[in-house]
């Protein structure tokens, strides 16, 4: 039994479409095969003196013999590719008869070969290894058969006996399930499939036949020794048994292919394009045996998603404008999916070329793709009912313009919310009313208005935190429900929080847009309630914000309490800038905390970025997050930014007299790059400190982009011709990155960390990771991991292809006059192989 029906490459020989392992179990049975050859033919072998024939013509005989043996052949199909079974058990009790045991596996060696390069050259077409792997294979069985034959008997020209019977079987066990296995290994090394089905569907194709061959087999040895010209008697015999033979294969084969049609079609009953898809294509390549299937499904906006079953059995997908569609070879058929004038798709089946298609095949894949038409036409029909459905439950809880929760949503599932908590568990309610509001869509318009909704909309959303609530209550009002208010042993704690978060809104919605050409700032009056939740529903939180956002209007600030304090943190933020001013002066106050980047390969460090710290005479140690947002909306930012440039160059200027070059990143604010005297102010303090532009790195965020001004892009664009490396930060945060890129060049991407802590866990976060480290692959960028806390997420990103890293798993920010002995430790570590994963030496 030998397979066949594979998926043959273009070249002759067969070497770029054959797997390594079919290569290797050829070259390993190739060579057992010429030694049996070899051996045998040197073993001294005695034939009576009264022979009639010589030596070389009962070799010829053995030669002819399995070469007939092997072109009366028949075929069937499986699913892992075309089995071919002969005549080759009664070839061997015959040759065993006429020939020396130690000849036979030359001459099968010669036959076999024969014989398939005779059918390859006339229809098949198969390529040289597969050729090779045949022959040596059969030979490989027949050299097995004739050790077992000749340990049980000696049949060379011997009477036939019980005995002799006994020992020509156990050889043609032997031969079948030698050339089984090797034909059932090769089709699964080949598809990647479990070598029990293709063995078995052999087998069992091969049993009517297997005995038939060994009876033929002992009435040819038979009649040879009572009288040879009783053969003449066998023609007619051996035609009736090979169409018998046939007959039984074909039924046995239809009856399998309409099972499995019955399952392929059954399989098909699903409700979504995908699943009917996948079952297609899997159900038709096991259906036909065919090396490659193809479903283009047509989509309803004129795109197309083209679904392919290889031949490892993996099914992949993907969206196209338009199929490829090309004339369909003889080997393929093509069958449009149309219900009624409809057309839903295309099914392309590719048949092996060793096996094309006959017409019931033809007949076959026309009835399947009708079922897939109809399914595929089911499953679109119920995609469009689901989205209708899911449409009007959308419409009924979110408002059309924003996409936020409408007001009925914000009642009921604030009010569940408040049930769901402990009835001593703070929350708090802020509700937003857009400043001269009526004036926008009296001057500019009602669509600018609609435009001045979605963008603050927007903005709220991207400074939601999971667990609250946001909605758009009507006009130009919305609310947002905060759940996780953290209570810190007083009970002044939850208000300062929400007034902070309240605060940290309005500044974030001031900052400058464009609307309908206008460049504009968008101020808010916020009101601010916070209470138990177990203490009040929702709407009477409603009506206690609404109160306190008028109050924030009357007295023309920006955020209101319902509570006396909000004036006190009024006066506390106007209290911040004024220490700012004074620490600014002092130089002592604000210093730099700096933390490595990590090449992910090697180690050594691919640059450090300054983060600022303020060591406050009174407050103590704050964060960048205590006093960012202030300095960014105030008349400070400007000495700010310059004041942290210039600490930052001062430090790569004492590196590079260490003989370190490593570049150093400084935060841009969006503000700054407002301002076109930016790049001289920079040229200017690279002068001063003799840093070479390349050393500097700016990074920005994405939201500098946002308004796609003109002034912004004259800036970056100034900056990166001077020599200045860009890189963006907390990239994939926002909605613009890409239109970034396609905009401004830049020479590194940050992935976010909320994307790098979350990507162990979270498929959509590794997900997101995996593409900004692709696009920065294809576009020529370096990519740094912000955030890094574990040696998994190290792991993952190193696998993922991710050029570097930063993080507390390596170092925390430490201070500037610890930091050069440190990169100096790296850049030793990485020129000795030594990567230190972390700051305290463990690798």
């Amino acid at each position: 039994m030998t397979p066949g029906g594979d998926d043959h490459p273009p070249d002759r020989l067969g070497l770029r479409g054959t797997p390594p392992r079919v290569l290797l179990l050829t070259a390993v049975v190739t060579v057992a095969a010429l030694a049996a050859a070899v051996v045998g033919l040197t073993v001294p072998v005695s034939l009576p003196p009264d022979d009639p024939l010589p030596a070389p013509a009962r070799f010829g005989v053995a030669v002819a013999v399995f070469a007939a043996a092997q072109l009366a052949r028949l075929q069937f199909r499986t699913a892992a590719g075309m089995v071919s079974i002969t005549w080759g058990e009664a070839a061997l009790i015959i040759c065993l008869y006429l020939v020396p045991a130690g000849w036979l596996p030359a001459a099968a060696l010669l036959g076999t070969g024969i014989a398939w390069t005779a059918m390859s050259l006339l229809a098949d077409r198969r390529p040289v290894v597969e050729l090779v792997r045949i022959a040596t294979s059969l030979t490989a069985a027949t050299a097995l058969a004739v050790a077992v034959a000749g340990a049980l008997g000696q049949p060379l020209l011997a009477a036939p006996t019980p005995a002799l019977a006994l020992a020509l079987s156990a050889g043609s066990v032997t031969y079948l399930l030698a050339t089984a296995w090797l034909g059932g290994a090769s089709l699964a090394l080949r598809h990647g499939v479990p070598i029990g089905p293709p063995l078995l569907a052999a087998l069992r194709g091969k049993l009517l036949m297997f005995v038939g061959n060994v009876a033929v087999g002992l009435v040819v040895v038979a009649l040879l020794e009572i009288d040879a010209r009783w053969l003449l008697l066998l023609p007619p015999p051996l035609w009736l048994l090979q169409q018998t033979y046939r007959h039984r294969l074909r039924a046995d084969q239809e009856r399998r292919t309409w099972q499995a049609f019955a399952e392929a079609t059954a399989a098909l009953n699903q409700l979504d394009e995908r699943r009917v898809a996948t079952a297609a294509v899997t159900g038709a390549r096991s259906l036909f045996g065919a090396d490659l299937v193809d479903v283009d499904v047509a989509r309803g906006d004129g795109r197309w998603r083209c679904y392919r079953a290889d031949l490892g059995g993996q099914v992949r997908d993907r969206e196209v404008e338009a199929p490829g569609r090309t004339e369909p070879s003889e080997h393929e058929l093509v069958r449009s999916l149309t219900v009624g004038s409809v057309v839903v798709g295309e099914l392309r089946v590719h048949f092996p070329r060793s096996a094309p298609p006959t017409a019931r095949e033809r007949d076959a894949v026309a009835a399947f793709g009708d079922a897939l038409a109809a399914a595929l036409h089911d499953a679109a029909t119920h995609r469009e009912l689901r989205l209708v459905t899911a449409r009007s439950s959308y419409e009924a809880v979110h408002d059309q313009l924003t996409g936020l929760a409408n007001r009925a949503a914000m009642l009921s599932k604030g009010d569940q919310a408040l049930r769901q908590l402990a009835h001593n568990h703070p929350v708090a309610l802020l509700l937003l009313d857009i400043n001269q509001f009526k004036e926008v869509n009296d001057t500019l318009g009602h669509a600018a208005g609609d435009q001045l909704l979605r963008l603050t909309a927007s903005r709220l959303r991207a400074l939601a935190r999971p667990g609250d609530l946001l909605a758009r209550l009507g006009g130009d009002e919305f609310a947002l429900l905060l759940t996780t208010v953290p209570v810190v042993g007083n009970r002044t704690a939850p208000m300062a929080y929400a007034l902070r978060q309240a605060r940290e809104i309005a500044e974030r919605l001031a900052a400058p847009t464009e609307v309908s050409g206008v460049r504009m700032s968008v101020e808010v009056s916020v009101g601010v309630v916070v209470a138990d939740a177990g203490t009040a529903d929702l709407t009477e939180l409603l009506r206690r914000a609404d109160i306190a956002m008028y109050q924030a209007k009357e007295g023309g600030g920006s955020v209101a309490a319902y509570e006396s304090s909000r004036d006190a943190a009024s006066t506390d933020q106007l209290a911040l800038l004024a220490e700012l001013r004074e620490a600014l002066d002092a130089d002592d106050q604000l210093v730099l905390a700096l933390q490595p980047a990590v090449d992910l390969t090697t180690g050594a460090p691919t640059g450090v970025e300054a983060l600022i710290r303020w060591r406050h005479p009174r407050r103590g140690w704050l964060g960048p997050a205590d006093f960012i947002r202030p300095v960014e909306n105030s008349e400070q930012l400007g000495a700010f930014t310059r004041y942290v440039l210039d600490k930052a160059l001062a430090v790569a200027a004492d590196w590079a007299r260490q003989g370190l070059d490593v570049p150093i990143s400084v935060n841009l604010s969006a503000r700054s790059l407002l301002d076109p005297r930016l790049p001289a102010e920079i040229a200017e303090a690279l002068r001063r400190h003799q840093v070479p532009p390349r050393r500097l790195v700016l990074e920005i965020t994405e939201t500098v982009v946002m308004s796609e001004l003109e002034i912004i892009d004259e800036v970056l664009a100034t900056l990166r011709s001077m020599g200045v490396r860009l890189s963006v930060d907390d990239f994939g945060t926002g909605f613009s990155s890409l239109t970034f890129l396609t905009r401004i060049a830049v020479d590194e991407l940050k992935v976010d960390r909320s994307f790098v802590i979350r990507m162990v866990d979270s498929p959509e976060a590794a997900a997101i990771v995996r593409t900004t480290v692709g696009l920065a692959h294809e576009l020529g960028l370096r990519v740094v991991a912000e955030g890094v806390e574990t040696a998994e997420q190290r792991s993952a990103l190193a696998e993922l292809g991710c050029t570097a890293a930063q993080g507390y798993h390596f170092f925390k920010p430490m201070p500037a006059d610890k930091i050069g002995a440190v990169l100096g430790s790296l850049l030793d570590s990485a020129q000795g192989n030594v990567f230190p994963l972390r700051a305290d030496g463990a690798s």
